[in-house]
């Protein structure tokens, strides 16, 4: 393209420069078919170029616009994949917050069972010891009656040692 139009202003020049000049004077005489007819090529390799340059420009747009719609959908993906991990981060972040609560919740309820068992088993102990030393107690009567009428301090038990006790209490 580039050389069509400078192939035809080189011919059109050469016409120019070895036309016959006039005597006396700046003036040339130039064949006029033969300049026209480098000034028509000229005109065509121009119109050819600037077609030619029209499709680029046009191509170029395309492409230009084409990019822009793609960099549109990159940018439009990019804010969904965003939205979706802020989503999935808060989804985590709460779930996460539920689940300590969950936690805590068992813990405390936990505890508290515990505590609860625990007041239960000691109120069923100190229950049994009272009962427990009532009935060592009232044996003891017992046993001092049996003996004459002595009584024994809670826990003395010297007078029994040594003595066996009968197969049916016996542990072996």
């Amino acid at each position: 393209m580039k050389e069509d139009i400078e192939s035809a202003i080189g011919e059109l020049r050469q016409l120019i420069e070895g036309a016959r000049s006039m005597p006396m004077s700046a003036s040339a005489v130039v064949n006029r078919r033969e300049v026209l007819g480098a000034i028509a090529a000229l005109q065509g390799s121009i119109d050819d170029t600037l077609s030619r340059a029209s499709e680029v420009v046009g191509d170029r747009d395309a492409v230009v616009a084409e990019g822009q719609s793609e960099a549109e959908e990159i940018l439009r993906r990019a804010r969904e994949d965003r939205e979706k991990l802020v989503s999935d981060t808060d989804v985590y972040r709460l779930a996460q917050d539920k689940a300590e609560e969950a936690t805590e919740s068992a813990r405390r309820e936990a505890d508290a069972l515990k505590a609860e068992a625990d007041q239960y088993v000691e109120e069923r102990l100190a229950n049994f010891e009272l009962t427990l030393e009532r009935t060592l107690e009232t044996v003891r009567r017992g046993r001092a009656r049996l003996m004459g009428g002595q009584m024994h301090a809670l826990g003395d038990d010297s007078d029994v040692e040594g003595m066996e006790l009968p197969d049916h209490l016996r542990r072996d």
